[in-house]
Parts: C-alpha cells; structure tokens; sequence
C-alpha cells in the first residue's frame, strides 16, 4: 500500500508541469523552451488570442477564474497564479 501511494505521486503533474504543458500545446512548442522568465509575446510570439485561450484552458482545468486585469506576461506570471488561486485537491 505504501509503495503505491507513492508511485501515483510521483507520476501525478505538479501545478507547474501542468501550466507549461497548457501553453506548450498552444502552438505545439517543445517543452524544453518553455521556461519560468520566457514572454508569452516576446520570446514565444503569442498574440493576445492565443494568451486568451491559454487562460480560458487554466480557468477549466484549475477551476478558477482569472480576470482580465491581471498582469501575465511570462510563463512564470501564469504558474504563480495558478498555484496561488487553484483548490488544492
């Protein structure tokens, strides 16, 4: 019991795996460049409907909302909140 109540931990997703797999797959970006301190615009060259759609994924999957004041411009902007605002389960 104790052997596999690990092994499911180790295999379920942090919240920031989770956040970079969402935004890698918006425009099918390896997972090694996405980084904490990447630009969504600068350094991925998201536009802003592409950064709409990531947080219309993250306020699904995390349950949360997100408004629109918000400043996110880098990956790492986007993990914080999450992992600020998401219900721990």
């Amino acid at each position: 019991m104790y052997v596999s109540a690990i092994s499911s931990a180790a295999h379920t997703p942090t919240i920031e795996q989770q956040v970079f797999r969402i935004i890698s797959k918006r425009k099918a970006i390896r997972a090694s460049r996405v980084r904490k301190t990447a630009s969504l615009s600068r350094d991925l060259r998201f536009d802003t409907v592409d950064v709409v759609d990531i947080i219309l994924e993250l306020e699904r999957n995390f349950s949360i909302t997100i408004p629109d004041e918000v400043p996110l411009t880098t990956v790492g902007d986007f993990v914080r909140y999450v992992r600020d605002h998401a219900v721990a389960a």
